[in-house]
């Protein structure tokens, strides 16, 4: 006695062929010719990073973030989300080490007296100054070293 065959196996097939041409189209589309160049956002920081290629003509990855540039644009925004009252400030979820979150909470706070003061705007210079000063100060000498919670 058989099963009759498997009913799903022809949607399954097709469903596999339009994916596999969408990343073929979505690949090809990508490519471009030459260094891309980022834009500057009014925080200083840069969109995404800028594509070089290799002497071969190959694409390179993009260069790393720096630490203390990825602990300022973290801390900025979350700072911004907790300013809002749009999060419950659990720092493992914000993906921020408990120093991070520290400074979080001083950006937070100035940030706050600020807003209080002259007003949202200003507040949100603050947090961007004051987080890449205190995440540069923090990273000054290279990574921390005390350890993953740090």
């Amino acid at each position: 006695m058989g099963t009759g065959g498997a009913p799903w196996r022809g949607p399954v097939l097709g469903l596999a062929a339009l994916l596999t041409g969408a990343l073929a189209v979505g690949a090809t589309g990508c490519g471009g010719s030459g260094t891309q160049s980022t834009q500057r956002t009014q925080s200083g920081t840069t969109g995404a990073p800028e594509v070089t290629r290799t002497a071969s003509g190959a694409r390179s990855s993009p260069p790393a973030t720096a630490p203390e540039a990825l602990c300022a644009r973290l801390v900025a925004h979350w700072s911004r989300k907790v300013l809002e009252g749009g999060t419950y400030g659990d720092y493992q979820s914000m993906g921020l080490s408990n120093r991070q979150y520290e400074i979080l909470l001083d950006v937070v706070d100035a940030a706050r007296a600020e807003q209080r003061r002259e007003g949202g705007r200003t507040a949100g210079e603050l947090i961007d100054r004051t987080a890449r000063e205190r995440c540069a100060e923090r990273y000054r000498n290279g990574s921390p070293t005390e350890g993953p919670w740090s």
